[in-house]
């Protein structure tokens, strides 16, 4: 599809290595990956159990004390992929070549979690320009209860972002075709249990086991900002408790979000 470009001459020009070593981070400059203007906007074509569109807009600053922000909003206040819903209502700024998202995290439509999940997070680092393949930028982790259909959850997690790779050329799998890409993971982790008094006892069950539940993957391309993300969702779960609490035992849903048009200033 035909895509809208406007970009600032004075963006300085980078290289990557014609290959995907990670060593190119020395000299990468992806300081404008995801450009912050107020106006900005990106569609996506949504791939996964519907097909769907989201729009992002930049709508302008706000104060998160002591910082100002970019606020990204969908249109209408509506998305259903993971990327989008990600960043929806949420402030974004740079500092020193990381872009830092403060705000409440919620995960697409698309994305089936065995339990409810909304994370509050405070400058969490989703991007590194100088980031290694497989670094870890940021963690965030902890722990809460849950009652779901009766039954009371424990729910452990872990919320981390992870350098990618470089791409001098990346080519999408719609087939649009971009330069000077990098990647970042968004990965989460969740650990449930329950607690059921069996013969006067208080124990502890597994409901599911540490794992990664949902796997992100955002490419950005500079000075464009997310060109494609690719996120699957999968878990399994104790399948007496998923009995009980009324939802199946394994699930595996995979979802693409594709850059479609985009005024960036």
């Amino acid at each position: 599809m035909k895509k809208i470009l406007f970009i600032a001459l004075s963006f300085a020009l980078f290289s990557c290595s014609s290959n995907d070593d990670s060593s190119s981070n020395e000299t990468s400059d992806f300081t404008n990956a995801l450009p912050l203007n107020t106006g900005n906007y990106w569609t996506y074509d949504v791939v996964g159990t519907a097909n769907t569109r989201d729009s992002l807009y930049i709508s302008g600053d706000t104060i998160i004390a002591p910082n100002t922000y970019k606020k990204f909003k969908n249109k209408d206040n509506v998305a259903t992929g993971f990327y989008c819903t990600s960043v929806n209502n949420n402030g974004v700024r740079k500092s020193s070549g990381k872009l830092l998202l403060s705000g409440d995290f919620s995960f697409g439509q698309g994305t089936t979690l065995p339990v409810g999940l909304d994370l509050h997070l405070v400058d969490f680092i989703i991007f590194k320009e100088y980031a290694t393949s497989g670094e870890v930028l940021h963690e965030k982790t902890g722990s809460f209860e849950q009652d779901f259909n009766g039954t009371p959850l424990t729910i452990t997690y872990k919320l981390k972002s992870v350098g990618g790779e470089n791409f001098a050329n990346f080519t999408s799998p719609n087939g649009d075709t971009y330069t000077n890409v990098k990647s970042t993971k968004i990965i989460l982790n969740l650990k449930v249990t329950t607690t059921q008094t069996i013969a006067g006892m208080p124990i502890v069950i597994p409901v599911l086991q540490p794992q990664d539940v949902v796997t992100s993957t955002q490419y950005i391309s500079k000075s464009i900002g997310v060109v494609y993300t690719k996120t699957k969702t999968t878990y399994n779960l104790n399948a007496t408790i998923a009995d009980q609490l009324g939802i199946p035992a394994s699930n595996t849903q995979n979802q693409e979000e594709f850059l479609d048009t985009f005024v960036v200033n």
